[in-house]
């Protein structure tokens, strides 16, 4: 692993100009993955999942959140409780997705993956900026705020694949918030695909990483 300087456009806490890399350097490379670590953990443990999707061609690429957390509370409080970090946290997601595309990844190589509030963080970032990626992997998670909160996104995801896995018994995530998210992102035109897995614990399962891998492997042709 080794680590670039972003130039941010974010404000604090999340406005730290670290990335960490793996695999192929940008400019090599012809795809990009993204990854979103959870609560509490950090760049380099989500790029350990690289392991298991490591194919010639792609950078691999973590922000870190400041303290571990993308945002303190539960991602079902109200959106005003998780300030300023969601807003701090939303804006760290578009820099780095602007820097792969400036460093001559296109916009539709790029992929993004996140687990538990990296996920949900993704999800609600995508569904917000409703950019048109290559991927959207969302590994037990969901959009953020309360229920019963307007889903009023702009714009189109046209035909981006969305990848939602979550455990039908997670203790952090309803399955109904998973359901309205997959729900939401395809009335945005994207091409989800949505599983719910019985009595699996918060964790990342062998059928999400097949999903991955898949997609990986098809995008880059390898």
């Amino acid at each position: 692993m080794r680590q670039v300087s972003l130039l941010t456009k974010g404000i604090a806490p999340h406005n730290t100009p670290t990335l960490v890399m793996t695999g192929d350097d940008l400019q090599k490379a012809s795809a990009a993955l993204i990854m979103v670590h959870g609560r509490g953990a950090t760049a380099e443990g989500i790029l350990d999942l690289s392991q298991y999707f490591l194919f010639e061609g792609v950078s691999y690429i973590a922000p870190q959140a400041d303290g571990g957390t993308w945002y303190p509370y539960s991602f079902l409080v109200p959106i005003e409780q998780n300030e300023p970090g969601l807003t701090s946290a939303l804006q760290k997601l578009t820099d780095v997705v602007d820097f792969v595309v400036e460093s001559g990844i296109p916009e539709n190589r790029v992929m993004l993956l996140g687990f538990s509030q990296g996920a949900s963080l993704s999800l609600e970032w995508s569904a917000r900026n409703a950019r048109e990626l290559a991927a959207v992997f969302a590994l037990s998670g969901g959009v953020i705020g309360p229920p019963g909160t307007k889903r009023e996104y702009s714009g189109t995801l046209n035909g981006t694949t969305v990848f939602l896995g979550c455990s039908d018994v997670d203790f952090h995530i309803p399955k109904e918030r998973v359901v309205e998210s997959a729900n939401v992102l395809k009335n945005m035109g994207a091409e989800v695909t949505l599983r719910l897995y019985p009595n699996l614990p918060h964790t990342v399962n062998d059928d999400e990483i097949y999903f991955i891998n898949s997609f990986i492997k098809n995008l880059v042709g390898k």
